[in-house]
């Protein structure tokens, strides 16, 4: 395995408001200036291609996603997941993949389980207001006022997790006070 540096994965559905938090972070972060050994890309709702692009030799990897944690909207968390190795008779749907869904814990647990080396894995996640799904916002696109605003802070976030990753001095980007960290499981 050739070390082809950090991953950096969006995450999200466009069609369910504040879960396209992670499809627009990729989105701003591929317009910025990043060292040659980042790769930024929008998975969207593809665990497949995820899953494959894990394998693919990345050392390390930073996944942007909506995550419910409890906090106010817009809250950003630093989350380092702690995978244990599903038992024998764990239900099979643990470990099934939808082409058209993306659930981060099953794709982890895959990638672990097909031997995937990536050394350090972290989930760069944002607390939503609404993932759109209520009765009066079925299917709204769009992300909230306190999601949309955590956007720039989660791309300087974000430049700051990669200057650390590749080792070297984070560079000033902007606050990134407004995030906690965590250590916890992907549940499904």
């Amino acid at each position: 395995m050739t070390d082809k540096g950090v991953l950096v994965a969006g995450i999200g559905n466009v069609f369910l408001g504040d879960d396209a938090f992670g499809v627009e972070v990729a989105q701003r972060l591929s317009q910025r200036q990043l060292p040659q050994r980042v790769r930024v890309v929008d998975f969207g709702i593809r665990g497949m291609d995820l899953s494959y692009a894990l394998l693919d030799g990345f050392d390390q990897a930073i996944l942007v996603d909506a995550r419910q944690q409890g906090g106010p909207p817009g809250t950003l968390y630093v989350i380092e997941p702690e995978l244990e190795d599903k038992p024998d008779d764990a239900d099979p749907q643990d470990w099934l993949l939808s082409p058209h869904d993306m659930d981060p814990g099953k794709v982890l647990r895959i990638v672990k389980a097909m031997a995937g080396r990536c050394r350090r894995i972290l989930l760069v996640g944002c607390e939503p207001a609404s993932f759109g799904t209520e009765t009066e916002e079925q299917g709204r696109m769009g992300l909230s006022e306190p999601v949309a605003a955590a956007v720039d802070e989660a791309v300087g976030l974000i430049e700051s997790l990669i200057s650390e990753m590749l080792d070297r001095e984070p560079e000033k980007v902007g606050t990134t006070s407004h995030y906690q960290r965590h250590r916890c499981d992907l549940p499904s």
